[in-house]
């Protein structure tokens, strides 16, 4: 049961500092429209960003299973812990001035933020999917939890980082963990 809890402990931690990025991206496209509009971008990016996650959430899970794929897996969690760390904790947020908000109609607004959500999906999925490990009740409350902080909470949990540093820390801590334990569980069977 403590492994379950440590598990979970890994989980929230991932979702709480991976899930915010989305949202600000919706947040940040759906800001240079009329309120009419922006409610539109809102919804359909945070419905594409659930089907998106349930997808990912499906592959990464299976892929997960084949020998070698989980040392890619970690050494792409390192990658990302390195450029969180860059993004979150020194606040350089690169990731935002990458995004490229074309406001002259909805549809491309919406493309926007599925492009820019695919992308930072994936990192919350391989996390979550790496934590959870054989799992899958907490895989799937991995992939509840992240969509619902990323509708719901986003905001509070972006300005929850910036004010106390620990929590990124704590996040990026336990996606290090992940990382590591991916990348140790795979050469010890390839070995």
């Amino acid at each position: 049961m403590s492994e379950q809890i440590i598990i979970f402990s890994q989980i929230v931690f991932i979702d709480l500092v991976l899930a915010g990025d989305n949202a600000i991206i919706i947040g940040m496209v759906a800001s240079k429209f009329p309120p009419a509009q922006r409610k539109k971008v809102i919804f359909w990016g945070i419905g594409g960003a659930v089907v998106l996650r349930i997808i990912l959430t499906l592959l990464t899970a299976y892929l997960l299973q084949i020998t070698g794929l989980r040392l890619i897996g970690g050494i792409l969690l390192l990658y990302i812990v390195y450029k969180l760390y860059v993004d979150v904790i020194k606040n350089a947020d690169t990731s935002n001035k990458d995004i490229k908000v074309d406001n002259s109609s909805l549809l491309k607004a919406i493309w926007t933020v599925l492009l820019a959500d695919f992308t930072m999906s994936l990192d919350n999925v391989l996390g979550v999917a790496g934590a959870a490990g054989h799992h899958y009740h907490l895989l799937i409350f991995g992939l509840v939890l992240s969509i619902i902080l990323m509708a719901v909470a986003a905001n509070l949990i972006s300005n929850w980082i910036k004010k106390y540093k620990w929590i990124a820390w704590v996040g990026l801590l336990a996606i290090l963990i992940v990382a590591i334990d991916l990348i140790y569980t795979d050469i010890k069977l390839i070995i």
